[in-house]
């Protein structure tokens, strides 16, 4: 038997070791990151089945992977006429439904004619989570790609290697094709809101776009203001699409991974729309005359653009936002001409409008010496 001194020992020993694992485990949660709060059953269920069925009120589609309870669209999609859901005790952005606003990146309702002027491919990006009734019947590659191989119009996805949020990897004989939920992994758990500087991480970078940088407005701009508004990152030259390197789509020189090297958001749009977006695309140099409408140039404080607004210039228009060569700390309604940077969503939104070709406004009614849309940046036109 063991002497009462020796069991003391072992047992002094043991809760020693006991309370330095509690103190390293303090250590490591208090160094990580947790962006998501609540009850995990809000996201997660262990077997996907409640008294004893299958979960209702969630994705039909399930299970799904990570033990989630839904995909991407069962929690952003739910065809609410709210543009911002409470699911548990999280606040989480609808891309479809009926609200009389719409959140930054538009809606995808009106593609179907849920909403707006009724059903047409045109008004937005046809990503095929939604459906056979959303897939692109048009168009066979994105428009303005820059070279074969490139994702097809018709098989574009939210997220992925085929998408535009999370890990985009184009890996592997066949391709990973990781998509949807498996691109996002992680993600949800270590997001960073607000400033995102860095964007060397799908969770730290603007809106899971893996490579952008921005400021993200904390309710998705369903209020919104010039003093209210996401900031956009820009840059006062577009990407070079000369050829595959790590300068242009592919930094790192991995061409398995697709990112901008710019880390702008107009160097991203231009991943799948190159032709459009990039230094070759507008015509080879910053200055005019351009061939195409450049992006990632700065607005000049000369001549038309002087007015920018209304003012000299006006304040930050939401109906034609720009982008800053600096990634700010929070929005602000001062515009720098000579700084300040045009870029893709200065004329469009990323997910659909009630118009042609995702744009902020009806481009087919603007007419010389009228107001709004084009003019608010070209002012005497």
């Amino acid at each position: 038997m063991k002497s009462l001194e020796l069991y003391r020992k072992e047992k002094m020993g043991m809760r020693g070791l006991v309370i330095f694992l509690l103190f390293m485990g303090l250590i490591l949660f208090s160094t990580s990151s947790f962006a998501v709060t609540g009850v995990c059953s809000n996201c997660h269920t262990m077997h996907y089945s409640q008294d004893g069925t299958r979960l209702s009120g969630w994705g039909t589609a399930g299970p799904y992977d990570y033990l989630l309870i839904a995909d991407c669209l069962g929690c952003h999609a739910m065809g609410t006429a709210n543009a911002i859901e409470t699911i548990g005790t999280s606040q989480v952005p609808q891309v479809m439904h009926t609200d009389t606003r719409d959140l930054a990146g538009g809606n995808f309702a009106y593609i179907l004619g849920v909403k707006g002027p009724g059903a047409d491919d045109s008004y937005g990006h046809n990503v095929v989570d939604f459906g056979a009734s959303y897939k692109e019947s048009t168009l066979y590659n994105p428009p303005g790609a820059h070279h074969a191989g490139q994702v097809t119009a018709d098989e574009l996805t939210c997220a992925g290697e085929n998408g535009c949020h999370g890990l985009r990897d184009i890996s592997g004989s066949p391709p990973n094709e990781i998509t949807g939920i498996v691109a996002m992994k992680g993600s949800h758990h270590r997001d960073v809101d607000g400033q995102l500087d860095v964007a060397d991480q799908p969770w730290n970078s603007y809106r899971f776009l893996w490579g952008v940088k921005g400021y993200e407005d904390t309710d998705w701009q369903y209020t919104s203001s010039a003093t209210d508004h996401n900031e956009y990152f820009g840059a006062s030259t577009p990407m070079s699409l000369s050829g595959c390197s790590s300068t242009q789509c592919h930094p790192g020189g991995d061409v398995n991974y697709v990112k901008p090297a710019s880390q702008t958001i107009s160097g991203f749009c231009a991943t799948c729309h190159g032709t459009f977006h990039s230094l070759e695309g507008i015509g080879g140099d910053t200055s005019s005359p351009f061939v195409r409408h450049p992006t990632d140039v700065v607005l000049p404080s000369t001549g038309e653009f002087s007015a920018y607004n209304g003012g000299n210039p006006g304040p930050y228009s939401l109906d034609a936002p720009l982008a800053r060569q600096t990634v700010p700390a929070s929005s602000s309604s001062t515009v720098n001409l000579d700084s300040d940077v045009v870029m893709c969503l200065s004329c469009h939104k990323a997910h659909a409008t009630q118009y042609p070709d995702m744009l902020r406004w009806d481009y087919s009614s603007i007419v010389t010496g009228g107001s709004g849309g084009c003019h608010i940046c070209h002012t005497n036109k």
